[in-house]
């Protein structure tokens, strides 16, 4: 087996509500750099660590993480909908290797998945159809969120399955760093919210759009100063980024729920898709990052990453 790991920041409002355009070129550059990175290790097999904003997976059963057997993008924000090409021979190896090595691990036969999703394949492989998959969900948003401990043990078995497979295998986690968007929340939240968040009952068309419309204020608010959200934090950023660099992964042990809201923001666990990708590259040996890039973004209510890490 081969494998290499790429964490990549996303963002509904990309190409909607953009930073300056200097700004714009640079994280170009680093996902330039990104892609040549992945065209250059050519893939079998992506293993896809990525949250979901309550497109696929609400309260009625929230499990802390799931891998999919089959997907289905359901295209918010303008992203691509329509089925992903899940390798589900290899997802189904990889649920039984997990649970052979004492992760619990929940499995979807049909699962929902978002932009958290579609927009790493899209910029990364210029679909969501271009490359084999197995989606794995983690959850960075519902409370309550279990311990980091048990984000790092899943990729870490993760990787230690995927060794038998015998492919290239990239490992990719989806997410943001100290970020705090206007997500729902459920405690407190009105009748019709809750239920909402609870029974997943998908939206119309007009209800998606005037969603998707108060987020892009939002981001537009927030670039104002205007915004009520926890700020950015790039020194919490930069200490996420040295310790998946320096590979003391079990450091994030020892990372709370609640601190890390404090620091991070709401959605400032989104970064336990990224622990799980290099968790993964990580069991199968030393690591080292060849590429790095960070800029906070408010336009986009993100501290925004690209990484690209091989085995030494």
């Amino acid at each position: 087996m081969t494998a290499a790991a790429v964490g990549l920041s996303h963002s509904p409002l990309i190409g909607r509500n953009d930073p300056p355009p200097d700004v714009r070129a640079a994280v170009d550059a680093a996902v330039g750099e990104a892609r040549d990175f992945v065209r250059a290790f050519d893939p079998e097999l992506v293993v896809l660590y990525a949250p979901d904003h309550y497109n696929g997976f609400f309260y009625k059963e929230m499990p802390p993480f799931c891998l999919a057997t089959e997907a289905t993008a359901v295209g918010d924000f303008g992203s691509a909908a329509g089925p992903l090409p899940v390798d589900t021979e290899a997802a189904r190896a990889l649920a039984r290797g997990v649970l052979d090595r004492g992760v619990d691990l929940t499995v979807s036969a049909r699962m929902t998945v978002d932009h958290g999703f579609a927009q790493p394949l899209e910029v990364l492989f210029g679909g969501i159809d271009r490359v084999p998959v197995v989606p794995v969900f983690v959850n960075g948003v519902a409370t309550p969120l279990g311990p980091v401990g048990r984000v790092r043990a899943l990729g870490t078995a993760v990787g230690e399955a995927a060794a038998a497979l015998g492919r290239r295998v990239l490992f990719a986690g989806s997410g943001g760093l100290s970020h705090d968007p206007p997500v729902p929340v459920l405690d407190g939240a009105p009748p019709r919210v809750a239920d909402a968040l609870i029974e997943g009952r998908p939206p119309t068309p007009e209800q998606r759009a005037r969603g998707e419309q108060r987020v892009l204020q939002a981001g537009r608010d927030y670039a104002a100063g205007s915004g009520a959200m926890i700020p950015i934090n790039p020194a919490w950023d930069r200490l996420v980024l040295d310790t998946l660099e320096s590979g003391r992964l079990a450091d994030v042990d020892g990372w709370s729920v609640e601190w890390m809201g404090a620091e991070g923001g709401g959605s400032a666990h989104e970064v336990r898709t990224w622990i799980a990708a290099f968790a993964s590259l990580a069991a199968t040996g030393e690591y080292r990052m060849t590429s790095r890039f960070y800029r906070a973004i408010p336009e986009w209510i993100a501290g925004f990453a690209v990484a690209a890490a091989e085995p030494v």
